[in-house]
């Protein structure tokens, strides 16, 4: 009986201790959440002009069955005489690139639980090269065919990912009147309306086509099991100087309402503690390649290249940083990052990442991103670039080009760790630490590092301050030296 009990206690002691173990060690982290990142796809539907007819006549859901028939004799020169005739400066994302593409993003990010695209779904010159190719054709006819090629490009990606919702933005190329045109509250944004909302939360679906037929704008729940976040999706292409409506008149009116509606988003979220995602196509702050390229003379006065028409929309991101964990641009084709900087001391700054194409129209091989999301936080823990070892997409290997963390050390993606890498960029004017070094061979994929060192101390500038007083302040340190003396 007495070695019952002794066995009893023991059997108490044990639990008792096991109990107090578990209660001392740090609760497990919630697994991060994988993300899908795809930008400036430009998909090119005139690449065979053999098929064009046919692709006009079909409905989208016969599109496939013609592309992914065998070319028509004569393509390749077809194509040739139709890019001269529209002054096309390269080729975009074809359909086997595209086919080859998917086949990537299923394989690298298989477990992805959403997508993110930061438009420019359609190639480059489309009005013109459609007018080329059916010259018979009448504006309605070119509105079709544009919305049929934006249907199939997202019908795509959510058909390689069923039930992950596919978060879509318009580019400046996306449209039905040409590039940098559109209409605010038109017929082309009330069609595609259902078409961008598809697949998003019921309960955001009905709110978002009522938004995005205004605007090109719309507001959704982040999937679970990330927790009490939202993704603002905006059409900036009204806050560009190039912004014209389709009957080519300047109108600043869609730019000051989406202003206002993003900040009613921001609001919002600050009032209810809810972390939000904004996603544009067309960065805020100054184009550092165009003012470089255009040998602005900023020290002597020059204003340098931006890439919005005013700084109403990165001031306004900035306002938010307790609220913003990421904001998504892109339209540069290159894998970049920013940091938008409040305007009051003390204030959290906010973290942005440009996506790089996977259209290779500039010369770079194609890429997507793939990230992971801490569920408790809605901030990138990580991610990592994935790029193709051509630019046709024929026989192309995708494999990684780098790892945010690996790369430069860093333990998340957020305002703190990009402010870090630009103190050290600042600081290495010749580019030669090895964090320099690697973001100047990640920044163009196929490395073109030396056309970037070439200017390297300029670019670090734009990478955060998004003003161009700031920016020229940065870039020209003897008249911010002489201006602290006087």
């Amino acid at each position: 009986m007495r070695s019952d009990w002794r066995l009893v206690i023991a059997c108490c002691l044990l639990w008792l201790s096991a109990g107090a173990w578990a209660h001392a060690q740090p609760a497990s982290q919630p697994a991060a959440v994988q993300a899908l990142m795809v930008s400036d796809i430009h998909f090119e539907p005139f690449w065979d002009p053999g098929k064009i007819a046919r692709l006009n006549a079909a409905p989208v859901t016969g599109w496939k069955a013609i592309l992914a028939a065998p070319e028509t004799p004569g393509r390749a020169a077809g194509f040739a005489a139709l890019q001269q005739q529209c002054g096309a400066r390269g080729t975009d994302t074809s359909y086997p690139l595209f086919v080859s593409s998917l086949q990537a993003m299923r394989a690298h990010a298989a477990g992805a639980r959403f997508i993110t695209v930061s438009g420019d779904l359609i190639a480059h010159q489309f009005s013109c090269k459609f007018a080329v190719a059916l010259p018979h054709a009448s504006p309605e006819d070119y509105g079709k065919f544009v919305e049929k090629t934006i249907v199939f490009v997202l019908a795509e990606l959510r058909a390689s990912f069923p039930g992950a919702p596919v978060y879509a933005a318009l580019g400046n190329n996306d449209s039905d009147c040409g590039d940098y045109r559109l209409d605010a509250h038109g017929a082309f944004l009330a069609s595609e309306g259902p078409v961008f909302a598809a697949g998003l939360p019921a309960a955001d679906r009905k709110r978002a086509e009522q938004v995005f037929a205004d605007g090109g704008n719309y507001s959704a729940e982040l999937p679970a099991p990330i927790r009490n976040a939202r993704i603002v999706v905006l059409d900036d292409l009204f806050q560009s100087s190039r912004y014209r409506s389709c009957a080519g008149k300047s109108d600043p009116a869609p730019a000051a309402e989406q202003i206002a509606w993003l900040r009613s988003q921001l609001e919002d979220a600050r009032r209810s503690g809810r972390r939000l995602w904004v996603m544009a196509h067309i960065p805020t702050g100054v184009d550092p390649y165009s003012t470089a390229r255009r040998m602005r003379d900023l020290c002597g006065g020059e204003d340098p290249v931006m890439f919005l028409s005013g700084d109403a929309l990165a001031r306004t991101l900035s306002e938010y940083g307790e609220a913003i964990r990421l904001v998504i641009f892109a339209h540069t084709h290159m894998d970049e990052l920013r940091l938008l900087q409040p305007a009051q001391s003390g204030a959290p700054a906010v973290a942005v990442k440009m996506v790089g194409s996977i259209s290779p129209v500039d010369g770079n091989n194609p890429s997507f991103t793939v990230a992971e999301v801490d569920p408790e936080t809605a901030e990138l823990a990580d991610y990592r670039v994935i790029e193709a070892s051509n630019q046709t997409g024929v026989g192309a290997q995708w494999s990684e080009e780098y790892d945010f963390g690996s790369a430069y050390g860093e333990s998340g993606f957020n305002a703190q760790s990009v402010a870090r890498l630009i103190g050290q960029f600042s600081h290495d004017p010749a580019a030669v630490s090895p964090a320099s070094r690697e973001y100047l061979h990640n920044y163009f994929v196929r490395d073109e590092s030396v056309v970037l060192k070439a200017f390297w101390p300029q670019y670090v500038c734009a990478l955060g301050n998004d003003t161009g007083a700031a920016y020229r302040s940065c870039a020209c340190p003897a008249q911010r030296q002489s201006a602290l003396h006087q």
